[in-house]
C-alpha cells in the first residue's frame, strides 16, 4: 500500500519557523517529483514548491519564495519543506504529493499531475 504521511504541523509564532517532514511507505520517494501544497479554510488548494526525481531542480511559487527550502533524505526516504519569516496567512492544512507525471529535469505544483497524497497537517501561525 502506497502512503505518504506529513509530520511537523503545529503551532507557530508569527515571524517564527518550521520544517515539515512527507515520509513515505510503499513507494521510494526518489523515484517522484515531489510536490508540497496548502489549503487554507475557505480556501483553494494552492501549490508551494516541488523537487524533482534525483534532486535535479527545484520549484518555488511565489507565496514561498525566498523563504522555503525543499529537500530531500533518501536515506531516510523522507523530503522536507523548511520555512521561515511565517506569517498568519500562512496558516493552513499542508500536504505533500508525489508524482510520476515530471523528468528528472523540471517540476510543477499542478496538483492534478500527482497521484499519491498525504492525508495533511495543520499549521497555525499565530501570537
Amino acid at each position: 500500500q502506497m502512503q505518504l504521511a506529513e509530520i511537523g504541523g503545529g503551532l507557530v509564532q508569527p515571524e517564527g519557523s518550521l520544517r515539515l517532514s512527507c515520509t513515505a511507505s510503499g513507494l521510494i520517494l526518489d523515484d517522484y517529483a515531489i510536490g508540497w501544497f496548502r489549503q487554507a479554510p475557505g480556501k483553494e488548494r494552492e501549490g508551494l514548491s516541488c523537487l524533482t526525481k534525483k534532486d535535479s531542480d527545484t520549484w518555488y511559487t511565489e507565496p514561498v519564495r525566498g523563504r522555503a527550502i525543499i529537500s530531500r533524505d533518501n536515506a531516510k526516504n523522507t523530503v522536507y519543506l523548511e520555512m521561515n519569516g511565517l506569517k498568519p496567512e500562512d496558516t493552513a492544512v499542508y500536504y505533500c504529493a508525489a508524482s510520476s507525471h515530471y523528468s528528472n529535469r523540471w517540476c510543477r505544483v499542478r496538483d492534478f499531475e500527482y497521484e499519491y497524497w498525504g492525508q495533511g497537517t495543520q499549521v497555525t501561525v499565530s501570537s
